[in-house]
């Protein structure tokens, strides 16, 4: 789902996009919102209403590795980038960790 998609579906599907304003986060960017809300929107399908709070987990678990560089076990990152295959995040933060800044000082 492009951009142009996701503002699409938003048009066609009102009542939806109103609900999933109502879970940005106060202190998220545009951006960070803007791709969060794409990741729910391409999955709220899967999730009814017992799930939801699921689903708004697993965002935040994406969002966090993407935007915050947080680290979480191999299986749940898996899981999340399957679910947001195909959001491009323009000038996505590039995270190393303190091993692979080491490995490539030495390399010098």
């Amino acid at each position: 789902m492009a951009a142009l998609d996701v503002q699409e579906f938003i048009q066609q599907n009102r009542a939806l996009a109103e609900q999933v304003e109502t879970f940005r986060g106060i202190s998220e960017s545009d951006k960070h919102w803007q791709a969060r809300r794409e990741f729910i929107l391409r999955n709220i399908s899967d999730y009814e209403e017992p799930q939801l709070d699921q689903l708004l987990a697993l965002s935040m678990v994406w969002a966090n590795n993407v935007f915050l560089g947080c680290r979480y076990s191999t299986e749940l990152l898996e899981k999340v980038k399957e679910m947001a295959e195909g959001i491009v995040v323009e000038d996505a933060p590039v995270f190393m960790t303190r091993d692979e800044i080491v490995k490539k000082q030495q390399g010098r």
